[in-house]
């Protein structure tokens, strides 16, 4: 079980929707009232959560404090601990670090980079493992803050489900798992419309720029690579 303690709201259900469909238990809370509430709890029935992912500003009591509550008890001194902070100055790393933390995410933070500290920290945990990590599979595929569950087929972009046609799914999931790779604008009628497609390559342009507007914010990481097609770059905050 990972418990997110976040107060932005969207911010919240994107990390709880990630990582549930990554395989994770996960729960959310918008302030530390809320939080300690579920820790007294915890503290009834002897069952902690296995990662807490911690934002350091939050409308009552900062994670700063929180930690170092958490690192004072002894039921909770080793609770993996990852903090987050929009500020992402040297000073709250060195204090979160200092303090016990055993990560630090500076926002804002692609899903994908969340996904891979949060595996990593919970590796070093005998015992814990995501369903994710248990086989190899590929059914979340993630870039910045969209989010394609292959499963489920969903899209989130911003945390906002995307409602796309076959033909502009087919298109992002190509260019999600081949990720900084350039496509002409030839493979990509031959990869998403199938090598008999009768058509031209504008085509694909009218999809592209579809798709580009369906993912609002978010659209600006397809990139249009002069004379040759497309790619799905990178955004600030984005692990490549």
């Amino acid at each position: 079980m990972i418990y997110c303690v976040e107060d932005d709201d969207g911010s919240r259900e994107l990390m709880l929707y990630t990582l549930k469909a990554a395989g994770f238990e996960a729960v959310g809370f918008r302030d530390g009232q809320s939080f300690h509430r579920q820790m007294r709890e915890c503290a009834g029935t002897g069952r902690y959560p296995d990662l807490i992912m911690l934002d350091i500003m939050l409308p009552d009591e900062d994670g700063i404090s929180i930690l170092h509550k958490l690192r004072e008890q002894l039921a909770t001194e080793n609770i993996p601990v990852i903090m987050e902070s929009a500020k992402g100055t040297e000073y709250d790393k060195v204090i979160g670090l200092d303090l016990g933390a055993d990560d630090y995410l500076a926002k804002p933070f692609g899903m994908m980079e969340m996904l891979s500290r949060v595996k990593a920290v919970l590796r070093r945990k005998p015992g814990v493992r995501a369903a994710a990590d248990e086989e190899e599979d590929d059914s979340i595929l993630t870039a910045g803050n969209i989010t394609m569950n292959i499963t489920e087929h969903t899209v989130l972009a911003g945390g906002n489900n995307i409602e796309l046609t076959l033909k502009e799914y087919e298109l992002l999931r190509l260019l999600l798992r081949n990720r900084g790779k350039v496509f002409s604008r030839e493979e990509l009628l031959s990869s998403v419309w199938s090598s008999d497609f009768v058509g031209e390559s504008r085509t694909v342009d009218v999809h592209v720029g579809t798709l580009r507007s369906k993912l609002g914010a978010e659209g600006d990481i397809i990139e249009t690579v002069r004379g040759v097609g497309y790619r799905l770059g990178s955004r600030q905050g984005d692990s490549q």
